[in-house]
């Protein structure tokens, strides 16, 4: 087996960790949305978690270069300069979607969980247009994160309106920050391990489009023929 063959069958085991982190991480506040509301698209946590950055990003579009990275071992049916060559050009479809899993997730990171953004807090609040992932000239801080606490709408009175009482509000609040703190925790940890998973996939990707073009060069191990 040669260098090539050997980094190839390494990149393609590890995008295929990756692929499988990007899905479980991209499910996660999906399923919390799910057992919290009872359905979907109802007061989710974030609206970017419904690009699906992990699943169609780092995973989906992961797919095509790691079955063609784990068939590029000796004696599989990419094991030549074509195989090899295909590799690197599907690698391009990986480096695409990492880009687009770490765009969706800096933009996500910036703009923090809906609960401290919108007092609806409904999915009918999110706009899905890609010139939302427009970063601008501006410091990339988690300013909702590390706040002890995002302001009460003022929109969001307690359930009880007409005998309000000051316990009962209170007891409103405190529900509202256990809240609040659970979607910004999962918001967070579910978007920065996206961002990780992005960049670990594109730097795998750009590896690999090396690799391949290296391995069609230079060529690949020969297939020993089975003596039956």
């Amino acid at each position: 087996m040669t260098c090539c063959e050997g980094c190839t069958s390494c990149n393609g085991f590890s995008l295929l960790v990756l692929l499988l982190f990007g899905v479980v991480l991209n499910a996660i506040p999906l399923i919390v949305n799910r057992v919290e509301e009872g359905r979907f698209f109802q007061n989710p946590i974030s609206c970017f978690e419904w690009w699906f950055p992990g699943i169609i990003g780092a995973g989906l579009m992961v797919v095509p270069a790691t079955a063609a990275s784990l068939a590029a071992r000796k004696r599989a049916c990419f094991n030549n300069k074509t195989g090899m060559f295909l590799s690197s050009l599907l690698n391009v479809i990986t480096v695409l979607g990492a880009m687009y899993c770490m765009a969706v997730s800096a933009q996500a990171l910036l703009q923090g969980p809906i609960i401290c953004n919108s007092p609806g807090n409904r999915n009918s609040s999110c706009e899905f247009a890609f010139d939302k992932l427009r970063i601008e000239n501006q410091s990339f801080n988690l300013q909702w994160f590390s706040n002890e606490s995002c302001v009460l709408p003022s929109s969001l009175s307690p359930p009880t309106v007409n005998n309000a009482t000051a316990n009962g509000r209170n007891t409103y609040g405190l529900r509202f920050r256990d809240k609040e703190t659970k979607h910004k925790t999962i918001h967070f940890l579910v978007f920065s391990g996206l961002l990780v998973v992005g960049l670990l996939e594109l730097l795998f990707g750009v590896s690999q489009i090396i690799i391949g073009f290296l391995g069609c060069l230079c060529g690949v191990s020969k297939r020993r023929n089975r003596i039956v």
